[in-house]
């Protein structure tokens, strides 16, 4: 994406996948080894609604199904928030020349104790589950931060 793919669309979603104890899966970046966060990604193309993008990166990402029809279905909640921050330097070759900032979509997923978890290599190296307080603290990034200790809300 270094100016010789597509680049990224500046719209993604921030999926925090928990369990009903509150326990919060992150991910450990391939490409930032320091970097622990909730599931990520960026629209594939304009049309592509947040859900469906959300669903597509769970998959992804940690290999966990939630698309319509699967047993997870449910437990994935749309906040109807969104955050728009400032691109780290170290990744804005992948957006358009002039593209400085990206609007965050947010949603989460409940999923069971125990739920199994397959990364994929090429975008993650490492996943833990933490207590939804210990996970904030983990996180590099404020608005994924923010959006953990903002769960227990959005489940009362």
């Amino acid at each position: 994406m270094s100016g010789t793919g597509p680049f990224k669309i500046p719209q993604s979603v921030l999926v925090v996948i928990h369990t009903p104890a509150l326990e919060v899966l992150l991910i450990r970046r391939a490409d930032a080894e320091e970097y622990w966060q909730s599931v990520t990604g960026s629209k594939d193309h304009a049309a592509e609604s947040f859900r469906d993008t959300a669903i597509r990166e769970v998959a992804e990402e940690t290999g966990i199904r939630c698309g319509d029809g699967t047993p997870l279905a449910d437990g994935l909640l749309d906040w109807g928030l969104e955050n728009i921050y400032e691109i780290y330097p170290r990744w804005l070759h992948r957006y358009a020349p002039g593209i400085t900032h990206n609007t965050e979509h947010l949603f989460s997923l409940q999923v069971p104790a125990g739920t199994p978890v397959t990364l994929s290599p090429r975008e993650h190296t490492a996943f833990q589950w933490l207590p939804h307080h210990a996970a904030a603290e983990a996180c590099f990034s404020p608005s994924n931060a923010e959006a953990i200790l903002m769960l227990p809300r959005f489940l009362g």
